[in-house]
């Protein structure tokens, strides 16, 4: 059992954030916020495919305007996904100006490096306007520190004052301690201006894997607020997904984090809901949650020169993924089931053995015959043209006979 770092519970909406709630997926909006179609489009299917909360940029008059009504909309297609306003510069005056639309928001994120200490007064000013309205409205903010827009005048004093020491540490390692005491001491000021201490979050974004694990590990023992992870402009593709899970599992695993966001970069006219698969699959890779049934397919080698059990495990696969949403609300704990695909005699009754269900094909030269076990022991074996057609048939019985909860009214 992972051993949870201890924090508080923040509410945010109808979502618990915190302590020993589950870690909350979100996501993130790349649409023109004014653009009210394709953003409340986006955030229904980013809510569809299981981010908990979502961010949408409110950096605009236009933008300020329009939120309510995109809380509006969603609502009437049966959408109440929190919604969290990212602020910069101008977010004290876009939520003292427009009422309605600080009223609306679920959280808002607040940036110490563009708003708040350590640059006068007037930043100062600008902070506590942000927090008034926080409090106002009860709403939580996330204090959201990045690498790429810190607070310079504290990076400054903190180099000025490393450079006095007699062993200086190294600029990254003054860097690091810089986003870390951005986000502690703005959460510190935050409380003072009267925010309470479970309306506060805190994430600190880099963008290189080992100096996420050094930040976030140093802000766990140093204050219990809930943590958001995420690693900051993550990349493209590949590159993007191994990084943000090997920062990010890493912490995880360490009891660390409350809340994560998986920050991909899509391919012109890419599926922004990739980000919160991909963090669906982190958690559940580290058996912290399970979102739905999982398949585990033998990779092929000479053994299997055939394409049939590559075929057949992206049928299964892609059998899941259409049968999970309807699958989940009648079959509680179905996103448990294991299945497993296999494609030749070395591992493969072995393997299907250990999972709830599974197939084991035939490999190159083998009978074409493709035994099928359910909870570790033999069940039939299938032949024929007809193999993957009689599996899911299998899989759907086995499914309806585990999870299945019967009806008090037909009994």
């Amino acid at each position: 059992m992972l051993n949870r770092r201890h924090s508080i519970t923040v509410r945010v909406g109808d979502i618990s954030i915190g302590s020993s709630h589950p870690v909350v997926v979100q996501s993130m909006t790349n649409t023109d916020t004014t653009d009210l179609k394709a953003t409340v489009s986006q955030i229904i299917g980013l809510a569809e495919a299981g981010s908990e909360l979502v961010r949408i940029t409110v950096n605009t008059d236009a933008a300020a305007k329009v939120v309510p009504e995109i809380i509006s909309r969603l609502e009437e297609n049966g959408c109440y996904v929190p919604i969290v306003g990212d602020f910069h510069y101008n977010g004290h005056t876009l939520l003292t100006h427009y009422p309605d639309c600080a009223k609306s928001l679920a959280k808002y994120r607040i940036n110490p490096g563009n708003v708040g200490i350590g640059k006068g007064e007037r930043r100062d000013n600008n902070f506590r306007q942000m927090i008034d309205v926080a409090l106002k409205n009860d709403k939580p903010v996330r204090i959201g520190v990045n690498w790429g827009s810190l607070d310079q005048g504290l990076l400054n004093q903190m180099m000025e004052a490393n450079a006095g020491l007699e062993n200086p540490a190294e600029a990254n390692d003054v860097l690091m301690s810089t986003i870390v005491e951005s986000g502690l001491r703005s959460a510190e000021l935050a409380e003072e201006y009267g925010l309470p201490h479970d309306k506060i979050i805190i994430s600190a974004k880099v963008s290189k894997v080992p100096d996420l694990v050094r930040v976030y590990r140093d802000l766990a023992t140093r204050c219990d607020y809930p943590l958001h992870l995420g690693l900051t402009e993550a990349g493209m593709g590949n590159r993007g997904i191994v990084a943000s899970a090997a920062g990010i599992s890493i912490l995880l695993a360490e009891g660390i984090g409350d809340t994560i966001r998986v920050s991909l970069t899509p391919s012109p006219g890419g599926d922004r809901r990739e980000e919160v698969r991909v963090a669906q699959q982190i958690l559940q890779a580290t058996a912290i949650r399970s979102f739905t049934p999982q398949v585990s397919a033998c990779p092929g080698c000479g053994r299997t020169t055939s394409s049939f059990f590559q075929e057949l495990g992206q049928e299964i696969e892609s059998y899941l993924d259409t049968r999970r949403r309807e699958w989940k609300e009648i079959y509680p704990g179905v996103e448990e089931l294991k299945v497993a695909v296999m494609g030749c005699i070395v591992n493969g009754p072995g393997e299907s053995k250990h999972a709830d269900i599974g197939i084991s094909l035939p490999g190159t030269g083998e009978d074409p015959k493709a035994p099928v076990y359910t909870d570790g022991s033999y069940l039939r074996t299938l032949k024929g043209s007809n193999i993957a057609e009689e599996f899911i048939q299998i899989l759907e019985d086995y499914v309806h006979q585990r999870y299945g909860v019967e009806n008090p009214l037909e009994s």
